[in-house]
Order: C-alpha cells, then sequence, then structure tokens
C-alpha cells in the first residue's frame, strides 16, 4: 500500500512538471520580427509568461526612454527591463488574453501568444476585431 501511494505520488509530480514545461514552451529571449528589440519572456511567478526588454537587435543595451507614453511622468523610464508582455492564460496551445505595450506608440493592446511548429514565436496584437501578427524569433 506504501509502495502504491509513493507511486502515486510521483506520478503526480512528474506530470506537473511536465506541465509546468508545455506551460512555459514560449520561455526565452527573442528577437523581434523588425529585428530592432529582443524580448524575454520568462514565468510572471504564477505559471503564466511575462516578457521585458532585454536589448536592441543588435544586443546592444543603450539607454532609450519610453518617450511616447500617453503619461508624461513615464515618459523619462528606461526601457530597459520594462515588461511589455503580461496577463496571458493558457488556451490549449495558445497563451491568450493577454496584454502587449508597444514603446514606439505607447500604447498597449490585447494580445496572444502561440509558439509554432517551426520554433517561431506569433506574437498577436489586436485593437478590437483588427488584429496583427509579428513571427518572433529564439535566440535563446
Amino acid at each position: 500500500m506504501r509502495l502504491l501511494a509513493i507511486a502515486a505520488a510521483l506520478s503526480a509530480f512528474c506530470a506537473t512538471a511536465s506541465a509546468q514545461t508545455a506551460r512555459l514552451d514560449v520561455a526565452g529571449v527573442w528577437l523581434t520580427e523588425a529585428r530592432d528589440g529582443r524580448i524575454e519572456i520568462a514565468d510572471c511567478g504564477d505559471g503564466t509568461p511575462c516578457g521585458r526588454i532585454v536589448g536592441g537587435g543588435d544586443g546592444v543595451t543603450a539607454e532609450r526612454f519610453d518617450t511616447a507614453n500617453p503619461d508624461p511622468a513615464l515618459r523619462s523610464r528606461s526601457l530597459m527591463n520594462l515588461r511589455i508582455l503580461s496577463n496571458y492564460r493558457r488556451d490549449g496551445q495558445r497563451w491568450v488574453g493577454g496584454r502587449i505595450y508597444e514603446p514606439d506608440t505607447g500604447r498597449t493592446y490585447g494580445s496572444r501568444l502561440h509558439l509554432g511548429e517551426d520554433g517561431a514565436l506569433r506574437v498577436q496584437g489586436c485593437l478590437g476585431p483588427i488584429c496583427q501578427t509579428q513571427r518572433w524569433t529564439r535566440v535563446r
């Protein structure tokens, strides 16, 4: 009986570890489609992905500021380490219901993430029913 309980606990642990690995399939550092930024996606702490700017397309980490932000008080904040992806939930093979902040315009959009079979990340930003999808490439 005790052996059965240990086997069940081990099985549950392995299933949980496997589910967490699957949940974080989008984790890594990604080069944007325009090749002008690197975004690190990692666990927000609750099993969902968050993304932050970690460099320019060439890996340069020169100081840039959030000058297009509609809030004047935030225009002097650095873009480096700024969280631009958040609030996703898992829906099958996709992350949905998220938010993506676009520093070039200072706007935030609804967002979905999907890891393609080719290993590229499809990042979709939507304003109402109108959506645009970018293809990001994994750097590491």
